[in-house]
């Protein structure tokens, strides 16, 4: 065999492409191989231990180490590995977990569909909404808005409506019929002298601007985070939901909470429509939904929506759209013990508790001179870099300190994710408050050192 006695680290770098890397730097770097995971850790092949502070993908509720997800998905093979939900098939698994999420949806929800992953799901609820305008005679209705610095995916669809520039670039991407409008980062794009709810108004109003310039026959549905992750962590002025949704039902604009990276107690609620007062029309579920100890993601739909679907699959005799592992016994399974488990053990509450003590902690390093804002809410946190606290400015190029901080931060036995130059933190909710403490701990470090380093570099200089 080709590379038989390669290092692993070896065979990684011949072998695969990853996802998000430069492929060229991915040759000369190599990857970090972690070999297992015990509660909010994960220990890398030569046996060093890390704090898991993004759990992941922003998606291990449970840690990497819950018996009781390996124990479902153990009973769940042994007794049927895998069955399909086409064609009038299904199996106990995928009904019981969609008459759960049903159940806990916070807002009257009528069916669910399962996917894979996110970006799946986001695709399907796209042609699932351009499928039902078509049913009510309404075939110009198929614009879709979504916000800069968004993420919903990375399918030609989902991707579309993401919007990050390194999701476009190079895929022809956003595809026509996607457009984007400005997202809710007071701290960035406020203006000299706007409040937040000055701030609001502006955002609603590019929002209605847009919807009238493009024409309201021809808007499908707002898709939106609750609170963006990959963005940045941004999370909304308390007024910009309600004021967002005013506009879409001025003009009977779908609203979609893609619920992905807040659902299931990241914000500190059930879901990130709770947190924020959203009333959505559809949900997208995923990450958190089984801890991604199996990939599952979920579509929940309105009567509204449903409605119409059910009426235009009978006329064209099929519902022409679908994948092999949806609803999949195993991942079903898994679900349904993962949402079971954050219910019993009370780990929303937890986490709401758990992310009082870790915002507190992140608030008493905003006075180093490198910290610009700290924000967030429940376990989810960003503290934005900057190297001027007056002009906000950068080091250099926005993302050297995001970088700078995110290598040393994981030498400290730390795992954080840099996006430009805001360090995001998303814990496990099991995440103690001793666990808590020792994030902190190593991100002051990481902190301390990166702001040693910057002082060093030639004609920048730190002020408070």
């Amino acid at each position: 065999m080709p590379g038989s006695n390669d290092s692993l680290a070896a065979k990684d770098v011949r072998f695969q492409l990853h996802s998000y890397t430069d492929a060229r730097a991915h040759e000369e770097k190599g990857p970090l191989i972690i070999e297992r995971g015990e509660g909010v850790f994960v220990i890398d092949e030569h046996g060093r231990r890390y704090l898991e502070a993004m759990s992941g993908l922003w998606s291990v509720a449970l840690g990497f180490s819950e018996q009781r997800l390996v124990d479902a998905a153990c009973r769940q093979l042994q007794a049927l590995p895998f069955y399909h939900t086409f064609g009038h098939k299904s199996h106990a698994p995928s009904i019981a977990l969609a008459e759960r999420l049903i159940e806990l949806a916070p807002v009257p929800m009528s069916k669910v569909y399962f996917t894979n992953s996110g970006s799946e799901a986001n695709d399907v609820l796209i042609k699932l909404i351009w499928y039902r305008n078509n049913a009510i005679g309404q075939p110009k209705r198929k614009k879709i808005i979504s916000r800069l610095g968004a993420y919903h995916g990375v399918t030609a669809l989902s991707a579309s409506l993401t919007g990050l520039p390194s999701v476009h670039k190079g895929f022809d991407l956003p595809l026509p019929g996607f457009l984007h409008v400005g997202n809710p980062h007071f701290y960035r794009h406020g203006r000299p002298g706007e409040n937040e709810e000055q701030f609001v108004e502006r955002l609603a109003a590019e929002l209605q601007a847009l919807i009238l310039s493009e024409g309201p026959e021809t808007i499908a549905a707002f898709v939106a985070e609750p609170l963006m992750g990959a963005g940045g962590v941004i999370v909304p002025p308390p007024s910009y939901w309600q004021r967002i949704e005013q506009v879409c039902r001025r003009h009977d604009v779908l609203i979609v909470a893609d619920e992905v990276i807040c659902g299931f107690g990241r914000t500190g609620r059930r879901f990130g429509c709770e947190t924020f007062g959203i009333t959505p029309d559809a949900m997208i579920l995923s990450k958190q939904l089984s801890s991604s100890y199996q990939p599952i993601a979920a579509v929940l739909i309105n009567e509204q929506l449903y409605s119409a679907v059910a009426d235009q699959s009978h006329a064209l005799g099929v519902l022409g759209t679908g994948f092999t592992g949806s609803g999949h016994p195993v991942a079903s399974a898994v679900a349904l013990a993962n949402i079971n488990i954050i219910e019993q053990d009370r780990l929303i509450e937890h986490a709401a508790l758990m992310g009082q003590r870790l915002h507190a902690g992140l608030q008493r390093l905003a006075s180093s001179p490198l910290v610009g804002q700290v924000r967030g809410c429940g376990l989810i946190a960003g503290v934005e870099l900057v190297i001027d606290k007056p002009t906000k400015a950068p080091l250099g190029t926005l993302g050297q300190l995001g970088k700078y901080f995110t290598e040393r931060a994981q030498h400290n036995g730390l795992i954080v994710r840099g996006i430009g130059d805001s360090i995001a933190l998303c814990p496990p909710l099991i995440i103690s408050a001793d666990e808590i403490d020792l994030l902190l701990e190593r991100f002051q470090r990481t902190l301390d050192e990166t702001l040693d380093w910057a002082r060093k570099q030639q004609g920048f200089a730190c002020t408070a």
